[in-house]
């Protein structure tokens, strides 16, 4: 236990030239968490320079500085072996695993790894400051897009967050540190003509009816895989759990405002009802576009890795259609819905189509949602994309079939 009173002593020392020294005691801790008692000796200046009494209000102000505390109000302060990377890897991460999905826990650990430990890894924790993590920041933000910088600045402030309320920092050094300024945010949209060749130019029934859910319905790319056979309400969609590297997690969503229908426009319904004529299991339960599991799961349907069907059977065809990669992700085609709802509704109906927590996500426009106008909307917007190509233009269905949008036609 730390002492509420602590003097130190001072005392002479030294043969060809007396100085005073301190002696005191520092109250650590170790990486178990145990308070230790050290005993530290300073110099504080020669006896030449310094009277008594100055010495020991210098040493009062040491006494300060080294316990971070006034003498009255004990507080730890801790071993210099107790490193930025010790507490992240055995402390900060181990309390927030619990916390987050599959999916944010994966990016938030590499996140760390890669733009934090690399740095400051061995730092000793307290003695990092503001000015060692606001270099750091501006640093990133030199060669970093907006996005990496600022999960950077939020974990920094989370972690040293962390430490003061675990008590392994007497400050938080991260307080005032600043966001920097970074390089313009690129948020690219998809044309509507781009849309109307890439789904005019698949001919897989199975790929067509993910690729409509992703770009008409405003799913995120783990909730597209985590559609199971009782989410379709034949004129909406009701996630029930999300899909991540192949894992399927019931029940997990990434807010409260996930869990709400997702309005199918009616020009995409025959496109589920006509994938699910085909599909070999529209059980309740069964994922609605699964694939073949390996290894420990060879037999077994499972969900298929996001990345994995845009890379091997959207982007071959994009690339022939002359559109850029990085404009094919559930992300992009998430973000041009929002941006199209803008010409054919409310800002509130695309904050309810695209289940925005909070409607600054969607634009800070306030505006009261009329519930018929939520289907409108987004009817309205699917439309105007089927005008760019006609609606007489047929996609063939690998069963043989013909399949217009909008309606079902016999071979």
């Amino acid at each position: 236990m730390a002492m509420v009173y602590q003097k130190g002593t001072v005392f002479l020392q030294g043969t060809r030239e007396k100085k005073w020294y301190g002696k005191f005691r520092v109250y650590l801790r170790d990486r178990d968490g145990k308070e230790v008692e050290k005993t530290r000796k300073v110099v504080l200046g020669p006896k030449a320079k310094l009277r008594k009494w100055e010495a020991e209000e210098r040493l009062q102000e040491v006494i300060l500085q080294e316990n971070g505390r006034n003498t009255s109000s004990p507080v730890p302060v801790f071993d210099d072996s107790v490193t930025f990377g010790w507490f992240v890897a055995e402390r900060y991460l181990p309390m927030r695993r619990g916390r987050w999905r599959a999916a944010t826990q994966k990016n938030t650990e590499y996140e760390i790894k890669r733009y934090l430990l690399s740095t400051l890894r061995d730092l000793p924790l307290r003695k990092a400051g503001p000015f060692e993590l606001q270099v750091l920041l501006n640093q990133l933000a030199e060669g970093y897009s907006d996005s990496v910088v600022r999960h950077a600045y939020v974990n920094l402030k989370a972690i040293f967050r962390t430490a003061r309320k675990l008590k392994f920092l007497s400050e938080n050094p991260a307080e005032d540190v600043a966001m920097p300024e970074t390089k313009p945010v690129d948020r690219p949209v998809l044309a509507a003509a781009q849309i109307a060749d890439l789904i005019s130019a698949i001919n897989d029934l199975r790929d067509l009816c993910v690729l409509c859910v992703g770009v008409f319905c405003g799913t995120r790319a783990s909730e597209v895989f985590g559609l199971q056979w009782k989410s379709w309400q034949g004129d909406r969609l009701i996630p029930y759990g999300t899909a991540y590297d192949g894992q399927f997690f019931p029940g997990k969503l990434k807010t409260l405002q996930s869990r709400e229908s997702m309005p199918v426009p009616e020009h995409i319904r025959p496109v589920i009802e006509a994938w699910k004529e085909v599909c070999p299991d529209t059980s309740p339960d069964a994922l609605m576009f699964p694939t073949f599991g390996r290894k420990s799961r060879t037999g077994q349907d499972v969900p298929q890795s996001s990345k994995n069907f845009l890379r091997w059977r959207v982007f071959p065809i994009a690339e022939r259609l002359g559109i850029p990669r990085r404009l094919i992700t559930f992300q992009v085609m998430r973000r041009t819905l929002g941006t199209d709802l803008q010409q054919f509704g409310s800002m509130k109906d695309a904050q309810r189509i695209l289940r925005h927590a909070d409607i600054k996500t969607t634009g800070n426009v306030y505006v009261q949602a009329i519930p018929e106008s939520v289907m409108g909307a987004i009817n309205r917007r699917t439309a105007s994309i089927f005008e760019e190509f006609g609606k007489a233009r047929n996609t063939t269905v690998p069963n043989g079939s013909k399949f217009c949008f909008g309606e079902s036609v016999s071979a």
